[in-house]
């Protein structure tokens, strides 16, 4: 495997992963059954306003603390990936997801490392990917990438600095917010999702607009932050929420258009307050993405 192609993995890789957790929990969806599919008529009913009953779910579904998570995300012709596992947000983003390259160009990426799959651990300061025995040859024979936060707002910029703070502040209630704060939204009906009786809500975005209301960053952070999506075609994104019985969602699509293509993601909840367990891989088999950025810029091997 060339070094060139190491280094575009393992960049790619920082994108993809961190995309799969935001889409885990900035993205909402989920079958968060209650037992009360056909027992109990949805409380969105009662509310006097789409915005009453959003704000509910904001609030209940972000009490919650976590889930199980099947989310699907396509990026044009760059990535299409699904993303299945157990997320938590009670105390930063935690939880393992297993994601899987279905298509575009990283996915032909992909299997030059001998795999299209990888498992990804989230943790308050970092995130793993574990790469495949083939990637591993040329990382000194350890598989697991360690991406840290902190490293990855510095070297990615304003862009790095919104990760980083996606990552450590994001929950799944963010979709709702989202929906409250672009002062469009709508309810659309009443739908079932997955057999579950929901309320369904949508509204459109303005997507320089999320990162201001829903982050910390600077002044200057965000202007550039601005400059990039604009640059990448990003202006709007049509959002989709589903809303169960107890104020939970189960369910979230969003769409945009990029300057690569179509950007779509869906995203389902089921098992809320389901245990979450995350550990940090063995340091022996661990490299930290620094390392082999460093290592494969002057065509060398971590060790």
């Amino acid at each position: 495997m060339k070094s060139t192609t190491v280094r575009r993995v393992t960049l790619s890789i920082a994108l993809t992963t961190a995309l799969a957790g935001v889409a885990a929990c900035g993205s909402s969806g989920g079958s968060g059954s209650s037992g009360k599919d056909d027992k109990a008529v949805h409380k969105g009913t009662t509310h006097v306003s789409p915005i009453a009953a959003l704000r509910s779910a904001e609030k209940s579904t972000d009490g919650a603390d976590s889930a199980k998570v099947e989310s699907s995300t396509t990026m044009g012709t760059m990535m299409s990936m699904t993303a299945n596992g157990t997320m938590g947000w009670a105390d930063g983003l935690t939880g393992t997801m297993t994601i899987t390259y279905t298509g575009g160009t990283l996915a032909d990426t992909m299997r030059q490392t001998g795999s299209t799959s990888m498992q990804a651990r989230y943790l308050p300061d970092a995130y793993f990917a574990k790469m495949s025995d083939k990637f591993a040859e040329q990382t000194g024979g350890k598989h697991w990438i360690r991406y840290g936060y902190d490293d990855l707002a510095k070297l990615g910029g304003s862009s790095g600095a919104y990760l980083k703070d996606q990552m450590q502040n994001t929950t799944p209630n963010q979709s709702v917010k989202l929906l409250l704060a672009s002062g469009d939204v709508k309810k659309v009906g009443e739908d079932r999702v997955r057999g579950e009786r929901t309320t369904h809500y949508s509204g459109t975005v303005n997507v320089a607009d999320m990162a201001t209301k829903n982050s910390n960053l600077s002044a200057s952070q965000l202007a550039d932050l601005k400059k990039q999506l604009t640059a990448a075609g990003v202006s709007t994104e049509k959002v989709d929420i589903w809303v169960n019985g107890d104020d939970l969602l189960v369910k979230k699509v969003e769409k945009g258009e990029l300057s690569s293509g179509t950007m779509s993601s869906t995203a389902y909840y089921s098992d809320y307050g389901v245990k979450v367990s995350a550990t940090e891989p063995p340091a022996s088999d661990t490299a930290d993405f620094k390392d082999l950025l460093k290592a494969q810029s002057t065509g060398g091997t971590t060790s």
